[in-house]
């Protein structure tokens, strides 16, 4: 259910800001959001104030213009990062999605024992494996002439990587993506609880068989993890865990999903790409622009004035990586796809937030389109193709089923 529009407004929101935010959880659509709904946002103000911004039930600002999100963002000394995530809230816990949950200097704790595990050189020896992980799911339907490219290959392939990662088995697929559906997708507030609390049993069992064996993978390395004498304890050991599960598994199939849903949608630049892979780096980083999907949040610590407006403390901020790539006054005709852009962009957030497993979700998307164009040739969306955007916290599509000659 969203805000009541008329109640809760504090006092230092103007009223003529007062504006409902489409970009809520549980709002669905079946146009393309990137066609209407968003450029519309960018219509109206600068910055406004949704009461149905949180999450759909709680108010929130919500800015859109790059320049004021990058502020935000950098800004640790009036915004925290702490709580915006519901999950442990929903299960009467107290633990965070760490790192992103973290403000300085705990934060510093949680990157240094992360980073590592994402440098690029760790990331180049997971080259094959991650190849390999492609293939397998490639090979389920390349010689079909059609596929549900979410179901058969987006929503699978980085949970495959993510569970190998992690020393989990392969065929528990199917189970981390019915969780992943539930706490990112599903409006439901039971079935969402029920699938932090089965995420949660599932990885504190398999951190506490790794802390009697471990077994070199990132689970064990997690719980094995000592930063500055200091170990972590089994809420932390979760929430980087958790973390990695959320991150590494939705952004991945949410990038795949919109990208293949443009390549489909715009033969020629599929074309341009067959014909000149070395452009591939470079069109990834503008879909990844141009098809910005994650809001995550901030919470005003410190009264401070961003964007011409004044926030207090308890304030609660959307940052929309949607709105901050499309931003008109950022980029010149933000929802042109232009391979040779080379924006400089937020859909990996900025500042000591920025996305830790970045570098591997482009590996991951480099080396999808890779082997789907090795393997298939020119596809295009089904004829009776109809496409359902989920809108709120990651906008992701539900389905997208494409065609090819074989």
């Amino acid at each position: 259910m969203q805000a009541d529009r008329t109640t809760n407004i504090p006092a230092h929101v103007p009223p003529e800001l007062v504006k409902s935010f489409p970009l809520h959880l549980g709002a669905t659509t079946y146009e393309n959001p990137f066609d209407r709904i968003v450029p519309e946002i960018h219509e109206g103000p600068p910055v406004f104030y949704a009461p149905d911004g949180w999450q759909g039930l709680e108010a929130a600002w919500v800015f859109r213009r790059a320049e004021d999100l990058r502020r935000i963002y950098m800004d640790t000394e009036h915004f925290s990062s702490k709580d915006f995530a519901p999950f442990a809230t929903l299960v009467g816990q107290d633990w965070n999605v760490l790192p992103v949950e973290a403000d300085p200097p705990r934060h510093r704790l949680y990157r240094t024992v992360m980073n590592p595990f994402f440098s690029n050189n760790r990331v180049v020896e997971l080259n094959d494996q991650v190849r390999q992980r492609a293939r397998d799911y490639i090979g389920q339907f390349r010689n079909r002439g059609q596929c549900e490219f979410v179901g058969d290959f987006a929503a699978r392939f980085p949970i495959a990587v993510f569970l190998e990662l992690f020393g989990l088995p392969l065929e528990d697929v199917d189970q981390f993506l019915a969780w992943e559906e539930d706490l990112l997708h599903n409006p439901d507030v039971d079935d969402k609880t029920a699938a932090v609390l089965a995420v949660k049993g599932y990885i504190d069992r398999v951190a506490e068989a790794r802390r009697e064996h471990p077994r070199g993978d990132l689970i064990s390395d997690i719980v094995h993890a000592e930063v500055d004498g200091y170990r972590f304890s089994d809420d932390e050991i979760f929430g980087l865990c958790f973390n990695l599960y959320l991150g590494g598994l939705d952004t991945v199939t949410t990038n795949l999903s919109w990208q293949f849903r443009h390549l489909a949608t715009h033969p020629d630049d599929q074309a341009r790409l067959r014909a000149e892979p070395a452009l591939m780096p470079d069109a990834i980083e503008e879909l990844m622009r141009a098809y910005a999907a994650v809001t995550t949040g901030r919470t005003c610590i410190k009264p401070v004035s961003v964007g011409g407006v004044e926030l207090e403390p308890g304030d609660r901020v959307m940052m929309s990586t949607t709105l901050g790539n499309t931003d008109p006054e950022a980029f010149e005709n933000p929802f042109a796809v232009r391979f040779d852009r080379k924006p400089r962009h937020l859909a990996f957030g900025t500042g000591i937030h920025a996305c830790v497993g970045a570098r591997l979700a482009r590996r991951e998307l480099h080396l999808a389109m890779e082997e789907i164009f090795a393997a298939i040739p020119p596809f295009r969306l089904a004829p009776d193709a109809k496409i359902r955007s989920n809108l709120g916290g990651v906008m992701n599509i539900d389905n997208l089923p494409l065609i090819w000659d074989s």
